[in-house]
């Protein structure tokens, strides 16, 4: 096949001769005339090559482009995902600071990746469901061994970087989901965070519990849950939060003051079988459906400006 560019040289030849010996046949056309329009027609259809080939090769440099994204793409995908499965095998490691490292290094992948927060956020409620107990749960030492000490901390670490990866309570959409269902946890914070689903069925919360400000959209499961006193007394606080769909309470134990003062139920609520050692605070809260919420003993539902206040009996 025939160089486009010696087409292009022999159309413009042949058009040079066409047009500068119709034109010279022209008596009303000089000579000089005749040659300079025969010129510019010859020019023309070289021009018109270099522009298509000025193309061709702009579409070849893009098709370029693309390719290399494509690659840079695998790459990174395929860099995350080794650094993943290094951080979850790190988990096992028996030395706590390089746990605590494989734990911000899932939190840090979560925060440059995106599309990995929800796993990353799967695996760090996975280590907090594994096993744990600590000598002052059960006993009234201020203090455990050095093991269950340094254990601890690696869990500290993994409850404050999941707080970190939830998005604020006053963004818009579905949170993620958290199951942390017989989870071992003290100071639990997850103030001020817009949460999905979660679960805390038969969970242990020591010390204090913190959920003031956070907005709930999928549902919420406490049962069974119970507050201990940890470091500190097992103070509940749920203040001015939001539940968008079910709260389930039954069964939950509060060892201390459980605070739920401003808070919104727009779900079904139950708090059927809660036990409450200390006082229990709903001042100021809604609950938009009535039908199936059960309050402890001492508290009683008010119709009020459309929807259901609780009130002391």
């Amino acid at each position: 096949m025939r160089s486009p560019l010696l087409w292009t040289l022999i159309a413009s030849a042949a058009l040079l001769c066409g047009v500068g010996g119709w034109l010279l046949a022209d008596p009303a056309t000089s000579r000089s005339e005749a040659l300079k329009t025969a010129g510019l027609a010859g020019g023309a259809v070289v021009a018109l090559y270099a522009l298509w080939l000025n193309d061709r090769r702009r579409r070849v440099e893009e098709a370029r482009q693309v390719i290399e994204q494509q690659r840079h793409d695998v790459d990174r995908e395929r860099i995350s995902d080794e650094r993943f499965a290094k951080s979850v095998e790190l988990l096992g490691h028996e030395a706590d600071q390089v746990r605590v490292g494989a734990l911000h290094a899932l939190a840090g992948l979560a925060r440059t990746r995106p599309e990995y927060r929800q796993t990353v956020l799967d695996v760090l409620c996975s280590y907090l469901r594994r096993p744990f107990t600590h000598g002052r749960y059960e006993k009234s030492e201020k203090s455990g061994t050095p093991e269950e000490e340094r254990e601890l901390q690696v869990r500290l670490t993994a409850q404050r970087l999941i707080r970190d990866l939830l998005p604020p309570s006053d963004v818009d959409g579905p949170g993620p989901d958290l199951d942390l269902t017989g989870a071992v946890l003290e100071y639990f914070d997850l103030s001020h965070r817009r949460i999905g689903g979660l679960l805390l069925r038969h969970a242990s919360l020591y010390s204090s519990t913190n959920l003031s400000g956070s907005v709930f959209t999928g549902q919420a499961y406490f049962t069974a849950a119970g507050t201990g006193p940890g470091r500190l007394v097992g103070v509940f606080r749920c203040r001015n939060a939001t539940f968008h769909s079910r709260a389930w309470f039954s069964g939950t134990e509060f060892s201390e003051r459980a605070d739920f003062t401003d808070t919104t139920f727009a779900g079904r609520t139950t708090f059927k079988n809660s036990t409450f050692a200390k006082e229990v605070l709903f001042n100021g809260a809604i609950f938009t459906d009535s039908a199936d919420v059960q309050l402890p003993d001492g508290w009683t539902l008010k119709p009020q400006y459309g929807g259901y206040f609780a009130m002391p009996s």
